[in-house]
């Protein structure tokens, strides 16, 4: 048996190829796009039985290593459009091993650039990293011609992926939009790991826990929620105006003492907190101006701050 394993749907014609199709971005993106009646193949390292959203029965399923050439291009023979979601580290991990990040994230990114060449690929929508790719802000709201100094290897790599983008681009004719997205939440995001914040609170305080907070709760972030998200990538896909990089957030910061009483509000109680020491990788602030993405492609966020963290809530309650 290969390490790549596929299950053929029953769908004609040009495919869309959701690398990182399993996770929670990726599981909302692929549900988005079957509801628009477009051919689905989902690239992921998980087994189709633990996808964790709804496939239909033209979706095809293929699980392999994105650090394995042939999976990748295998994956890619006879799809229009690839959405690359695959990540394997976090911010917070990225620095713990940046060598590991660069060859887990950068050199199989550039192999499968290559391989879609190759394939006749038509375009590449990349999920970027507005919350990391800037560095300290100068600025609030961010736009994208923001000076870019990343201070974890997880905004190093996700903004040397822009560059080979634009490279082949440059090099190839391959269309690219890199989306850089704000803090994008909603349901079915994980609480167990370190990535999150809203679904890690949320969890913590459904539970009765005390919520360890990183500095003194006065970090400013945009959140973006899931389904906002996934529709900027699918208005990307399809316009012809959206090439290059272009911001994806809310344009709304949210302290995190903020986002604690809003939590406590929803919840009708007091949420403990324990504050922690502050991280390196973490900048005081990010909101993001997405003002041009809205001009090229018309997305802009739609899901109110407060509805979208009530849903989030919900999906959890109703999970437990």
């Amino acid at each position: 048996m290969t390490a790549l394993q596929h299950d053929r749907g029953s769908g004609s014609g040009q495919r869309h190829l959701v690398l990182g199709g399993g996770g929670f971005l990726g599981g909302h993106l692929v549900e988005a796009l079957q509801r628009d009646g477009i051919l689905v193949r989902v690239f992921d390292r998980t087994p189709r039985r633990a996808a964790r959203c709804q496939i239909d029965s033209t979706t095809e399923w293929f699980e392999g290593d994105f650090g394995n050439r042939g999976d990748v291009a295998a994956a890619l023979q006879g799809c229009d459009v690839a959405f690359h979601l695959v990540s394997t580290t976090l911010p917070r991990s990225s620095n713990e091993d940046p060598v590991h990040d660069l060859e887990s994230n950068l050199l199989p990114t550039v192999r499968f650039l290559d391989a879609a060449i190759e394939s006749g690929l038509r375009k590449v929508v990349f999920a970027s990293s507005g919350g990391t790719v800037y560095g300290v802000p100068k600025a609030i709201p961010i736009a994208e011609s923001h000076p870019t100094h990343p201070i974890c290897s997880y905004g190093i790599h996700k903004l040397a992926i822009e560059h080979y983008l634009h490279l082949y681009h440059s090099l190839h004719g391959l269309d690219y939009c890199a989306l850089r997205l704000a803090n994008p939440f909603g349901e079915r995001q994980r609480s167990d790991t370190s990535q999150g914040a809203i679904a890690v609170f949320l969890d913590q305080a459904l539970r009765g826990e005390v919520v360890s907070i990183w500095g003194d709760g006065s970090a400013i972030r945009d959140y973006i929620y899931v389904g906002d998200a996934v529709r900027a990538f699918g208005l990307a896909a399809r316009s012809p105006n959206a090439t290059g990089v272009f911001n994806i957030g809310s344009g709304t910061g949210h302290s995190v003492e903020n986002l604690l009483e809003d939590i406590e509000r929803l919840l009708g109680r007091a949420v403990a907190r324990r504050y922690l020491g502050g991280r390196a990788f973490d900048v005081p602030v990010n909101v993001l101006d997405s003002a041009s993405a809205y001009q090229a492609f018309g997305w802009k966020a739609c899901v109110p701050f407060p509805k979208a963290l009530e849903r989030t809530l919900n999906w959890l309650q109703s999970a437990e």
